[in-house]
């Protein structure tokens, strides 16, 4: 697809991962096969750009091709440092030990009670995902071997999942936990988590902002991410430097960052939880609300080599990402055009972006996060409370409960057992 923004054309390449049948194209997904057909098809156009903002395949391809064409980029090996989650952590734990958790890897096929060191409660992650797949608080070895006793079809999709991963991350990194590992930490106590943006330019750092990941509660599940943080003036600094140390020991250089932290106000503790090296795309229109600028004018400025835009005055004085989650495995439906219709009429700065799951897909997320997100909704306000009121009025404006009853399909074992019975 062909898009025409001042002097450049803008061209999509790859396929979307998140809607069937184009995420077919999974099964037989070949990085540098991808590269090099892209390379080849454009070898007589003058490429002046190379972006994207999509953790699981999109940045690692960006940064390759950026690479191959001599462009401007975040470093292959940088990249794949800061996605190898153990290979991160040992990093921060030689360079920022005040700020990273005792941790461990293993593989997900060995005993769990033989493998992890650490005392429990722990935290544990896949050494490399996104989307918070598979992260769970687990209380016991009991609760830790459920937990990755994973299905040869979960199997199967991690391992597609994370195949450009397998393929590129050899040549640019040494580190005994692979895409097969995960990563078990000291659970921290409940806190505030938050994330800071950032970009670095020729090796320098510059902060964008700091947002606030609020849970629903007694969750591990986002419920909203507000900009600007509401956190003291003092501890928002304290966030952007151990931020800005993370980045910098992992030898990232250029583009986008999006840090995610941990503070705690009974000890104030910091905590580095992870370095994504991309763009928060969920933020960018955040930031255009508040700052005037988004994070997309950014990646496309660093991308081509040119001057990163200044930050200019907002018509915001926040903005935030509402996160519609549903825990109890309903079935969810999109509001109706009436419903969409008023949205805009009250909000017209309102922005509803669907993310419906159905069938397997939506039984996979919950059993692997707990919970399944169904929409985001984006809105701005003149402050907090007003940010919060207008999110309020805005949800009951949208009905996303079926309006008729859900179909049901029969599976081929069923149908079987019945024929049988006949």
């Amino acid at each position: 697809m062909r898009k025409r923004h001042r002097e450049y054309e803008f061209i999509e390449a790859g396929f979307d991962l998140f809607s069937s049948p184009s995420n077919a194209q999974l099964l037989w997904f070949d990085i540098d096969r991808f590269i090099d057909r892209l390379l080849k098809r454009f070898r007589r156009r003058q490429i002046a750009a190379v972006v994207s903002n999509q953790e699981q395949f999109g940045a690692l391809a960006a940064a390759l091709l950026c690479e191959r064409l001599g462009l401007p980029g975040t470093p292959v090996a940088a990249l794949v440092t800061a996605q190898n989650k153990a290979a991160a952590r040992a990093i921060h734990r030689e360079q920022l030990p005040e700020h990273t958790p005792e941790f461990c890897s293993f593989r997900y096929d060995t005993d769990p009670a033989l493998a992890v060191t650490l005392p429990y409660p722990i935290f544990v992650k896949p050494v490399k995902a996104a989307f918070s797949v598979l992260a769970r608080r687990c209380e016991s070895v009991e609760a830790l071997r459920a937990h990755v006793s994973l299905s040869p079809f979960d199997k199967a999709v991690i391992r597609a999942l994370t195949r450009p991963f397998r393929t590129v991350s050899p040549r640019y990194l040494h580190c005994d936990a692979t895409a097969d590992h995960f990563i078990a930490e000291t659970a921290l106590e409940p806190g505030v988590q938050l994330s800071v943006d950032g970009y670095v330019e020729a090796g320098s750092v510059h902060p964008v902002g700091v947002v606030d990941a609020v849970m629903y509660p007694g969750t591990q599940a986002f419920r909203r991410f507000e900009l600007p943080s509401r956190l003291p003036a003092p501890v928002r600094a304290r966030c952007i430097a151990v931020a800005r140390r993370a980045v910098e020991t992992l030898g990232f250089s250029h583009g986008l960052f999006n840090v995610e932290l941990i503070w705690h106000p009974d000890t104030d503790r910091l905590w580095i939880v992870e370095v994504n090296p991309r763009m928060a795309g969920q933020f960018s229109d955040l930031y255009e609300r508040v700052t005037g600028r988004s994070l997309w004018d950014i990646q496309l400025a660093l991308a081509l080599g040119s001057t990163v835009p200044e930050s200019r005055t907002g018509a915001f004085g926040v903005a935030a990402s509402f996160v519609f989650r549903e825990f109890a495995g309903r079935a969810k439906q999109a509001p109706t055009k009436s419903n969409v219709s008023r949205l805009v009429e009250r909000f017209p700065d309102a922005r509803l972006y669907l993310d419906l799951k159905h069938g397997a897909a939506r039984r996979r997320e919950e059993r692997w996060v707990g919970s399944y997100r169904y929409a985001l909704l984006h809105m701005g306000g003149y402050d907090h409370d007003d940010l919060c009121e207008r999110f309020v009025s805005a949800e009951a404006l949208l009905d996303f409960e079926p309006r008729q009853p859900v179909k049901t399909a029969l599976s081929l074992e069923w149908l079987r057992a019945l024929r049988r019975s006949i």
